[in-house]
């Protein structure tokens, strides 16, 4: 058994040191968890115990080197679960450098760990949280640290940073439901495409042999079908390269801003798909713009925050449009509609927040309308792509069947006049 002393926090905020015995020290740690006590630091202490005496040397202990080095990014809901637990902390009184150590101490080694310790070191040297944060990019983007800010500049950290937490919340919890309803389409369509490729590569070939050593007089159905499985045949690696490439491509011209500028306003034009990626997008924008106004950042400041996180370029074009519209002293709502993005509701409710001075509130009721909406439109689009998906692959399959059965049906035709 070892002993460790400990530093921590009680239940009520209090200052807590003392000492524990345990046998590892995850032991310890979990030992000061059950007592109730945030733990911010620990050391295990040598102790030699008095009957050891028959021990004549001591067996050097290895210090644990902690690895700095961090292999890839921080995933957006260990990021949002330390956004809620440092409101909580900060809702209690307990300063932030107090606050961010009981959070490092808990974390598993890795990026957001290490950067919690140099966002603790920075502010110990005089830096804001803010300050800290921004120095830390590849953890904290532009609009975490404007919100951030505002809270510090306003007095009311512990607010802004619940409403923070909320609002990553709702985003993950909208981004989650598009994936997962997108999960079976596509497996049902990636299924669909390996059974045609199967079918075009192994079987269409045998029957082309038979047709050819019986030399028939093939319809154009089947000829065509024998093309092309002989090209896929013949150039099958081209097969895979055809999605990644597809990808290459699409990066590559969203590097380009006039071809990404079309391609998503082409996305909003797609069917089945467009309505729902308009939809998810108005609500990121309208609930965005509401967390920033209602954390006190000025609206100029705020709109260009968002159209840097909006992630659409049709979008953030509109938004630039409304930026340089209030610059004019013009309103919200006039180069809303001018864009074809958001529909006369929006810009109803928008209108109306700026007229009452509860911009924050409308954008908020807008974002968690259109996140209902989304829900519903993907609801139906789920049930609209399975039946669109067995018709596809049923056609196809049929199709193949009858085009390499009539050649079969002549010969067994002719076979039977003989």
């Amino acid at each position: 058994m070892s002993i460790f002393q400990y530093n921590a926090v009680d239940n009520k905020g209090q200052s807590v040191k003392n000492k524990i015995e345990a046998s590892t020290s995850d032991e310890a740690i979990a030992k000061i968890r059950g007592l109730g006590h945030f733990l911010t630091s620990m050391k295990e202490i040598n102790v030699r115990k008095k009957f050891d005496k028959t021990l004549t040397t001591n067996t050097p202990r290895k210090k644990r080197r902690e690895i700095s080095i961090s292999f890839g990014g921080v995933k957006s809901k260990e990021l949002t679960t330390f956004t809620r637990q440092l409101a909580t902390l900060q809702d209690a009184g307990l300063p932030i450098i107090r606050g961010l150590m009981i959070l490092a101490s808990q974390m598993k080694k890795g990026l957001l760990k290490k950067t919690t310790r140099n966002v603790i070191e920075d502010i110990e040297g005089g830096s804001t949280l803010s300050g800290a944060l921004a120095k830390n990019p590849r953890v904290f983007d532009k609009l975490y640290i404007n919100i951030v800010r505002a809270g510090e500049t306003s007095g009311s950290l512990d607010v802004i940073l619940q409403r923070l937490a909320d609002f990553r919340e709702k985003i993950e919890r909208l981004v989650r439901k598009i994936i997962s309803a997108m999960i079976y389409p596509t497996v049902v369509a990636v299924v669909a495409v390996s059974i045609v490729i199967g079918l075009m590569l192994f079987i269409i070939p045998n029957f082309a042999k038979i047709f050819e050593e019986m030399n028939l007089e093939l319809p154009a159905p089947t000829k065509m079908l024998i093309t092309i499985s002989m090209i896929l045949k013949t150039h099958w690696i081209f097969i895979p390269s055809i999605p990644f490439g597809t990808f290459i491509l699409y990066k590559i011209a969203g590097k380009i801003k006039i071809l990404r500028l079309l391609i998503d306003k082409t996305k909003f034009k797609l069917p089945i798909f467009g309505n729902i990626i308009n939809k998810s997008t108005v609500s990121r924008f309208t609930r965005t713009l509401a967390t920033l106004t209602y954390s006190g950042v000025p609206i100029l400041d705020a709109l260009n925050t968002v159209k840097d996180t909006t992630g659409n370029a049709a979008m953030a074009q509109a938004i630039h449009n409304i930026h340089n519209s209030i610059r004019s002293g013009e309103n919200i709502a006039k180069p809303l509609r001018a864009s074809k993005i958001c529909n006369e509701m929006v810009i109803n409710m928008v209108e109306v927040g700026e007229e009452t001075g509860e911009l924050d509130k409308m954008l908020t009721k807008v974002a968690d309308n259109y996140d209902d909406e989304v829900d519903r439109a993907v609801e139906a689009m789920v049930s609209l792509i399975e039946p669109i998906m067995i018709v596809f692959l049923g056609g196809t399959v049929g199709f193949i069947v009858i085009a390499m059965f009539v050649p079969l049906i002549k010969i067994m035709q002719g076979l039977g006049a003989n």
